[in-house]
This record gives C-alpha cells, structure tokens and sequence, in this order.
C-alpha cells in the first residue's frame, strides 16, 4: 500500500470556504479511495494566511520537501486539495514538482483537479498553473488598487506604529506608549543618537510594539515615521519599510490626531539629515565617537559645533565653511583637558552655578517612566496570580516579584523631581550623583564613545571661547 503526504494552506484571498479541516477531509477521503495510507506525521499544514507566491516564506512546505528528499523515501505521493495550494507560481511549481518527480520519485496529486497518464495531462497541468498565477498576479494588482484608494482618503492601510492603536478602522493615540515616542524624540533633537536612545529605553523595561528590544534601527523608524505629524504612509512596491525616501511611497494626510508637532518632526529630521551628510553610511545614527567631546563643543562666537579638522585638532564648523569669522582651532587633547580639569574643579567646589533644566525632556521622561511604572505593577499582579494558579512555583514567583521590584524603584530614582529642590540642595545633590565623573572620564579602559555618552548624561553643552582660552559648562538634570 501506498504512503501519502498532505500538504494544507489556506491562501491569503480569505477562501473560508476551503478551511484547513476540509482540505484535510477532501484528502483522506481521496486517500481512502485510492488504498494510500496518510500518517499523522506526514500531514503539513501551513499557519493561515500565508501566501504561495515564494516557496521559501512557507515553513511547512519547506520542511515536507526536506523530508521528501530523505533516504529511503518516506512517502509516495502529495496530496493537495488543489494545485494552486501547492503552488502560485510557475516557476516554484516546476521546479519543486521536477525536483520531486525525478529526484525523489514522489508525484504531487491534486484531489479536485486529477490527470491523467497521457501527454496531454502535460498541457492541461501546464494551463492550471498558469491560470493560477495569473489568478495571484491579478488579485495582488487588485489589492494594491484598493490600499491606494485608501491611502488617498486618509485610511490605515497597515497595523499602527508605536505610540498608537487601532480603532474603528483608525489610528488613535496610545496614551500608554506616547510619552515614549515625545521623549525619543527629545533625546535625539538634545544631541543622542539612536544607540544610546536604544539602550536607555531597554533599561527603562521600555519594549517595542512587537515585545522586543530596542535598536538603532526601530529608533531610527520612529524618528522617520511622518504618523506621527498625522500621515498616512504606504509603499505600494512592497519594499523594505527601512527605504524612507523612496520615491514610489505614498504620502497623505490621515484623519488621526498628531502625536508630535511639526516643529519637533523637522528639527528631528534636520538633524538626521545633518548627521547622513557628516557621517554617510551612519545615516541617522550618530556616528560612534571617536573622541569623548564630540557633538558637545560649541563656538563661542557663532554657537556651532566643533568638529575634526586638520590633524589631531578641532574648529568650529560654521569657520571651516567660511560662516564664521572668528577661528576656533584648538588640539583636541588640549580641550579635553580643559573640559575635565573644569568638570573636577566644578564637582569639588560646587561652583555649579550654570545648572539648567531641560524641561520638556524632563517632563517626557516622568510621564514615561510613570508609564512603565504603572505596566511593572500589573506584571506583579500577574506574576502573583500565576504563583496562586500554580502556573509558578513560590520561588519562581520570588525571584521574578524581587527583579520587577527592582525595576520600579530603578525607574522612580529616574524621574526628574529635583527642579523643586532650593539651588543650594540642588547643586548638592548634583555633586554627589557626579562625584565619580571625572574619575571615569580618565579612566583609559572606558572607551571614547562610553565617555561621550556618559558626558551626556549631566551636561547640556561646552561653550569654548579660544581668545580667551576657557571652556564653558553648561550642565543639566
């Protein structure tokens, strides 16, 4: 008697008629019929929805075939409800079919479209399979056709980004996740990039929409993500969504509400656009550090950036391009220990007297973490109903109760609610959190791109004045 596989998809066109179960039924009635036995272990069923069209983004067919080609075979034939399960296009259905016939002897059956021996079955099974090519082909044009269509009005046509939710065929805010979007993009137009953005949201607990953690590139995607201003954006040639300038993308404007102002988006966006033309391949990342002051020296005359010049020196960038009159050129060795003997004397004498809030950061950065607070005690609720279930057992519900407890006092030392302190109690506080700065910024085991961000962390900027040969630190909670 002969052995039989089966392989089931449902398509993406939504035949609910053809459910996996009928499929199923229609199968081993045919291989009843014809005295084949189908063993459970043989039966492969795609998950719902995938598509035909590329063999490779099946995992069930892939691993059939893998199993088809074992020594001796495992099975005689495959069996599909119809061919175009098998396959939508021509050249998978071919060649796999070629593959399997020659190779492997093993035949592919359709239940409802049988042939027979002779040369014409060739021809006929040659027409099916182009019929059902033409059949994906046109429908894939006819749904591109309507999400055109509902770009144009204004509608969704993709699952919403992070930040918001889906409703009434929608996109609403997600008053739980907002705050995290305002505050990335504060971080990035203060001067972060989107690695050090990236890591302190995975310290915060902060995970993105699909549950993972965060990346340069998923920070970068938000930073470019025009929703946010209230755009609907669509690429139509199914490209990857990381092309954010290519041509071919639709751009309208959706009935949601914005979650960012334009003002923040275009600074967001200059300052992307600065860094690709500095940093080339790095596009909207800040290039990793090379030197433990860049992006943080600012002229004295003109406010821009210092930057590399010739040699082991740095000038004001704004000078290099003829925009300022006044040259800045200084070794950057030499600035860097005016930068740390400044920070010592400051830490030590409490000469602090330049502190700055950056307020609508901090304001982002409380609401976020207050967020993440309120997400870190549900997670306890639910670690404590698993342990009463007896899903865990009580020293899983320990040790899992001690790290989310860990995490909200870690997120509640964060927030920035030192602004009500008296000066003299602030400048206190300020030194002690810093005491160790200066010591690590000398440390040669810590390498330059940790020393800018950790220089980040507490100062706003360093104003350098060359004629009179001093730096000056602005710093900041």
């Amino acid at each position: 008697m002969r052995i039989a596989a089966a392989y089931i998809r449902v398509s993406t066109d939504d035949q609910l008629e053809y459910s996996p179960d009928s499929q199923l039924e229609k199968i081993r009635e045919y291989v009843k019929n014809n005295d084949m036995i189908l063993p459970e272990e043989f039966i492969f069923r795609e998950d719902e929805g995938i598509s035909g069209k590329k063999a490779e983004k099946r995992p069930e067919f892939m691993r059939m075939i893998g199993t088809a080609k074992k020594r001796p075979k495992p099975f005689d034939a495959i069996i599909v409800w119809k061919f175009s399960r098998f396959a939508r296009s021509r050249q998978d259905s071919i060649v796999y079919k070629s593959m399997l016939r020659k190779q492997c002897g093993i035949d592919v059956v359709s239940v409802t479209e049988q042939l027979g021996d002779d040369k014409m079955s060739i021809i006929v099974e040659a027409m099916i399979e182009a019929m059902d090519e033409y059949y994906s082909i046109n429908l894939a044009e006819e749904v591109r056709r309507g999400m055109n269509e509902k770009v144009s009005r204004g509608e969704p046509v993709t699952a919403p980004a992070f930040g918001y939710l889906i409703q009434n065929k929608r996109y609403c805010i997600d008053q739980d996740a907002a705050p995290t979007v305002r505050m990335i993009y504060s971080d990035y137009i203060s001067g972060m990039g989107c690695r050090a953005i990236a890591a302190k949201l995975n310290a915060m607990g902060i995970r993105t929409k699909r549950g993972g953690l965060w990346e340069n590139r998923t920070v970068e995607y938000v930073l470019r993500n025009p929703v946010y201003t209230g755009k609907i954006r669509w690429n139509p040639a199914r490209k990857t969504r990381r092309f954010f300038d290519d041509p071919d993308i639709l751009l309208a404007d959706g009935a949601h509400q914005h979650l960012i102002d334009n003002e923040t988006w275009q600074k967001a966006q200059d300052r992307f656009l600065k860094n690709k033309m500095m940093y080339g391949k790095y596009a909207g990342e800040k290039m990793p550090s090379k030197f433990m002051l860049q992006g943080l020296v600012k002229c004295s005359s003109c406010g821009s950036t210092l930057t590399p010049s010739v040699g082991s020196s740095m000038q004001c960038q704004a000078y290099t391009h003829g925009k300022c009159d006044v040259s800045h050129s200084v070794l950057t060795s030499k600035l860097e220990e005016m930068v740390l003997s400044s920070i010592e004397i400051n830490l030590k004498r409490g000469n602090i007297s330049l502190v700055q809030e950056a307020a609508p950061k901090a304001e982002y950065q409380n609401e976020a973490i207050e967020k993440q607070i309120i997400r870190e005690k549900q997670k306890l609720i639910r670690i404590k109903e698993a342990y009463e279930n007896g899903i865990d057992s009580l020293k899983e519900y320990q040790v899992n109760k001690r790290k989310i407890a860990e995490l909200i006092e870690q997120l509640r030392n964060k927030k920035a609610t030192r602004a009500a302190e008296p000066k003299g109690e602030l400048t206190q506080t300020f030194r002690t959190e810093h005491k160790n700065a200066a010591k690590r910024l000398r440390d040669p085991d810590i390498s330059a791109e940790q020393k800018n961000i950790l220089l980040r962390t507490f100062i706003g900027k360093i104003v350098f004045d060359r004629m009179k040969n001093q730096v000056q630190i602005f710093y900041y909670y």
